[in-house]
């Protein structure tokens, strides 16, 4: 796998973890409610079910382009247009990242981490998020290390945003830079992931015309 493709995946990943939703709002709970370790137990129990995700996401599309590549096609299409869909919201947002920050009672770090395991491996977003990315990347490397980084990539992506999450969440100050710019970083991400959805239409164009 090439610099390039990996930024790409990188990226990616790294929009993915930054989307507000119910993982956001879980990591935010527990950070605030019992602390920087509940928030960690949290980030990387959340992160560990993001790579079984990841893990069985490429296998399944690698065994799916070698018997269909007009499913494979179609698929890549649908996750294209997910992106999109992802991508407009992100623009539309209208009261930004930090907005989606909530509080809750405080529990163990064990229940914690356990809440962020499962709401990860529970969510169908995440499900189809992931069709989405690999589908541009299961065609890239037939090799072991190569589907390694594939799925190691939004694992480290997802534990070390999220435990950047945490760090801010305790700090007001740092907590509150981010609130001012959180329409900011709603936009930015919505025309990447725009961007990101018409590539992936253009890498399947050729099937068509084929």
């Amino acid at each position: 796998m090439t610099l390039d493709v990996w930024l790409s995946l990188f990226v990616i990943c790294l929009l993915g973890a930054m989307s507000p939703g119910p993982s956001l709002a879980m990591v935010t709970k527990h950070t605030l409610a019992g602390g920087r370790g509940n928030g960690l137990a949290t980030s990387w129990a959340h992160a560990l079910g993001i790579g079984f995700y990841a893990f069985i996401t490429v296998t399944g599309l690698a065994v799916l382009l070698h018997k269909s590549e007009f499913l494979f096609v179609m698929i890549s299409l649908a996750g294209a247009a997910y992106l999109g869909y992802l991508g407009w919201k992100s623009l539309n947002s209208r009261g930004g990242i930090a907005e989606k920050l909530k509080t809750g009672e405080a529990v163990g770090p064990l229940t914690a981490a356990k809440e962020g395991l499962m709401i990860s491996l529970l969510s169908p977003k995440i499900a189809l998020f992931f069709i989405a990315l690999f589908s541009q990347f299961v065609a890239v490397g037939e090799s072991v290390s190569a589907k390694m980084v594939v799925v190691a990539t939004p694992l480290l992506v997802d534990g070390i945003w999220y435990s950047i999450i945490t760090f801010l969440l305790s700090s007001p100050i740092l907590l509150e830079r981010l609130r001012a710019r959180g329409k900011l970083i709603d936009q930015i991400s919505g025309v990447v992931l725009i961007l990101l959805a018409v590539r992936v239409v253009w890498q399947n164009v050729g099937y068509f015309q084929g």
